[in-house]
């Protein structure tokens, strides 16, 4: 791989949209959003539903632009979609008539690689994924984790400074979620990127990140940004089960509950519908 990681600056970043059928109104997704990312790594980012995690996912992705603020990449100002950012969603969006080889090879056609060429890095990261032999098989014959992994592996075939990850193991089964996020860390060690990761699951966030975001409700901004300096995470020895793991656990969920609370509040007032369960491992969302 041949780009380098590359820090991200989020600096005073406010995302407003119209309101239909109200002129002059607008709705404040995201207001005064200020972040350091730094080069080489992995950032959890969690918030209550609506808070604008997914807003911001698109600013940084250039899909959008910031109403006010500004959103740099190694200095560089984001203006637009680039092969600078890899992108993996929820939802795998592999397309049914590719193998797994074709869907890894797609972004690889578009930057005009030859065909051997494209087909030997195709191979080889979906090696790093572990779907080494899997190369033949049609997305209908993969699993939903492994289908996931064809995803990543797309996505890191571009050789991306930044990789975005908008709540890619939600739809998983449990034991699967776990497995790839072992594979997560595993990938992230091996290629250095730097990783910005969206979920609503405090125990992922905290398992994952090295540091964890934990944003406002609506209007989404910083609240804190919660160090994580937990060793061996990929070891035998399931680090979830320390004391440590658990305490740091906590810190972020009690982060979290005036923040769902308030959400609560302003997403249907008088209902209860986004909880944190009693351990604070999952931020249900609203619907």
């Amino acid at each position: 791989m041949s780009a380098v990681s590359a820090g991200i600056r989020f600096d005073a970043v406010t995302r407003t949209f119209p309101v239909r059928g109200r002129r002059g109104e607008v709705f404040t997704a995201l207001d005064g959003f200020t972040l350091d990312v730094r080069p080489g790594e992995l950032l959890s980012l969690v918030g209550p539903s609506g808070c604008g995690k997914s807003t911001l996912l698109d600013l940084l992705g250039g899909l959008s632009a910031p109403t006010s603020g500004s959103i740099t990449l190694d200095g560089r100002p984001v203006e637009g979609p680039g092969l600078d950012r890899g992108i993996v969603f929820q939802q795998y969006a592999l397309l049914p008539w590719r193998t797994a080889q074709g869907n890894v090879e797609l972004g690889l056609e578009a930057k005009g690689l030859p065909r051997r060429q494209r087909a030997a890095a195709a191979r080889d990261f979906l090696a790093l994924v572990g779907l080494d032999g899997f190369e033949g098989r049609y997305p209908h014959e993969l699993s939903g984790g492994m289908k996931q992994r064809v995803a990543i592996a797309r996505a890191l075939a571009l050789d991306p400074e930044v990789l975005l990850m908008d709540e890619p193991f939600a739809a998983l089964d449990a034991q699967t979620r776990e497995s790839l996020q072992r594979e997560l860390l595993r990938i992230w060690q091996a290629t250095g990127k730097t990783i910005v990761f969206i979920t609503h699951g405090i125990e992922e966030a905290v398992y994952l990140g090295q540091r964890v975001a934990v944003m406002t409700s609506r209007p989404g901004r910083i609240k804190h940004v919660v160090d994580v300096p937990l060793a061996n995470r990929t070891a035998d020895a399931d680090i979830r089960t320390s004391p440590e793991f658990t305490a740091l656990r906590h810190e972020v969920w009690a982060l979290l509950q005036d923040e769902v609370r308030k959400a609560e509040l302003l997403e249907r007032p008088g209902r209860v519908s986004d909880l944190l369960d009693e351990k604070g491992e999952e931020v249900v969302g609203i619907g």
